[in-house]
């Protein structure tokens, strides 16, 4: 049995989930590209790491994404450590590498069956926006997914809420940043200050990123 949970600026209901019950550490992961990282995902990390009470929130950025509209990025292990410096002075971030060091396509699935593996003492919390649940059917064993993690929902404008899946949603405030608008800018010679963190923004001009 599963159910879901919605947290509001007003009420919380209770979520009961048999397979993530026990004294366990309760992480939550984001996922993604982070091509580059920049504020709004680290303002989704921190809502919902605090709405949930979770023990840590893990950025995980993935080697090759599944989906069929295959993004261009920079080097993997240059994107980690722009997400490390993104999160250098918060406590409740840590970064996560295991689809960069496993390689080829980073399926979600073949991730969390891996990390359950390596820390049975650890329940996990998977954080997705809007728009990706609404995508999820086209994952890899969807299905099997469920029964491993508990699926966090990011609302976003113009995407519905309503799933078949178990999904926890949080309400977080809207940001309209983007890392392809970042990348534009760059690219244009403009400003991206206050969109990404200032040591982040020193890393891209640094290393000539995105020119």
């Amino acid at each position: 049995m599963v159910a879901t949970k919605t947290i509001t600026d007003t009420a919380v209901e209770t979520v009961v989930t048999p397979e993530l019950t026990g004294k366990k550490k309760r992480v939550g992961i984001l996922g993604g590209t982070f091509n580059p990282p920049h504020m709004g995902h680290l303002m989704i990390a921190e809502q919902v790491g605090t709405q949930l009470g979770l023990d840590k929130v893990l950025f995980m950025p993935d080697n090759i994404p599944p989906h069929v509209d295959h993004k261009v990025a920079i080097n993997g292990y240059r994107r980690l450590k722009m997400l490390q410096l993104a999160i250098a002075d918060n406590s409740l971030f840590a970064t996560e590498d295991i689809e960069l060091r496993r390689g080829g396509i980073s399926y979600t699935v073949d991730t969390i069956k891996e990390l359950r593996r390596l820390h049975p003492d650890t329940d996990y919390y998977f954080i997705i926006g809007g728009d990706m649940v609404e995508y999820l059917p086209k994952w890899r064993e969807p299905e099997q997914l469920m029964r491993m993690v508990q699926l966090v929902g990011v609302k976003r404008p113009g995407y519905e809420v309503t799933t078949p899946y178990p999904v926890l949603w949080v309400d977080t405030p809207m940001l309209d940043i983007s890392s392809s608008i970042i990348r534009a800018k760059v690219k244009q010679g403009q400003s991206i200050r206050y969109l990404v963190p200032n040591a982040v923004e020193e890393y891209i001009r640094e290393k000539g990123l995105y020119q």
